[in-house]
């Protein structure tokens, strides 16, 4: 499914002024990341040119315009305005002409202006558009900052990922999302985690029904977004299965083609899953900072063995 954004939440995270509010912008759809300075098509080239991308208008270019003739320049801005862009945005304190708002609102363009300085705000909205156009998939568990750590809770429901959660909670970490979390791909790198608006900062606990943690534990406890680094699934403990005791070799699973370290959990009464994924983070952490316990083990192994056979 195709992921656009209306041009008024991007007004609004971008604090633009907008200059034509005859043209409704929630009517107006964002489909791409990448955005367009029309340096070439002011000059009059028109191929290859993006037309869906956000336009935007700096020092450079509104001084290109600025040195015209007005018939000249009207001309120019009406091709650029009528070329099927979703915006255009005027930045460093430049402006539009009342001759160029006139081809704004007659084309149905909204015209938008920001005090920031081209460079810096091109680099703020290639990085919003970018998590926010980014592909996404919804699935099926909880999502938790453990230590800095996102720790994805995964597992058949009713399993206790809800009830995992809430303990970290209690123990001061902080809750994304709990049953359905959205993973959007922002980079090759990164996997980005949030939770829909409609159970936002909620968990449910069968038994209690849906509890607000924002209300119960404050402000501290939740998250709007996380990277994910980590994914946990949850198990039922089977006596035929044989687990992972040493962590020699990593697993891995995958969401929208990028991998995540993931570790399988036997579930048994008496098992403290808080405790174990708050290692677990820790343990993740210690890893991408160099050091891998059970490397170390082999490694001492290893040499043990080195060391009787040089005995005997």
């Amino acid at each position: 499914m195709k992921t656009v954004v209306q041009l008024s939440k991007l007004a609004e995270e971008m604090k633009l002024k907008n200059l034509t509010p005859e043209i409704c912008m929630d009517e107006v759809e964002i489909t791409s990341q990448e955005i367009n300075r029309p340096a070439l098509q002011l000059a009059g080239y028109y191929e290859h040119f993006s037309h869906e991308r956000v336009q935007i208008i700096g020092y450079v270019e509104y001084t290109y315009l600025m040195q015209k003739e007005e018939d000249e320049r009207s001309v120019c801005f009406e091709r650029f305005i009528s070329s099927g862009i979703p915006c255009v945005i005027f930045t460093t304190l430049t402006e539009p002409t009342e001759d160029m708002l006139f081809i704004c609102k007659k084309y149905n363009v909204p015209a938008l202006v920001t005090t920031r300085t081209t460079s810096a705000f091109m680099a703020e909205i290639i990085r919003w558009l970018g998590v926010e156009l980014a592909p996404s998939i919804s699935i099926h568990g909880v999502l938790v900052d453990v230590y800095g750590e996102g720790v994805l809770i995964m597992g058949e429901s009713g399993i206790g990922k809800s009830e995992a959660a809430l303990e970290l909670v209690r123990r001061g970490h902080r809750l994304v999302s709990d049953d359905v979390v959205i993973i959007r791909k922002v980079s090759d790198a990164t996997l980005l985690g949030c939770a829909p608006d409609v159970t936002k900062h909620l968990i449910e606990l069968r038994g209690i029904g849906i509890i607000d943690v924002k209300t119960l534990y404050g402000v501290e406890h939740v998250k709007d977004s996380q990277a994910i680094d980590l994914v946990i699934k949850l198990e039922d403990w089977s006596r035929e299965k044989e687990y992972d005791r040493l962590g020699l070799e990593e697993q891995t699973t995958e969401f929208l083609g990028n991998k995540v370290t993931c570790h399988s959990l036997p579930i048994r009464p008496g098992r403290n899953l808080a405790v174990i994924v708050e290692t677990a983070a820790v343990n993740h952490r210690q890893k991408k900072m160099g050091y891998n316990a059970a490397h170390e083990l082999y490694r001492r192994v290893q040499e043990n063995i080195i060391n009787k056979r040089g005995d005997i």
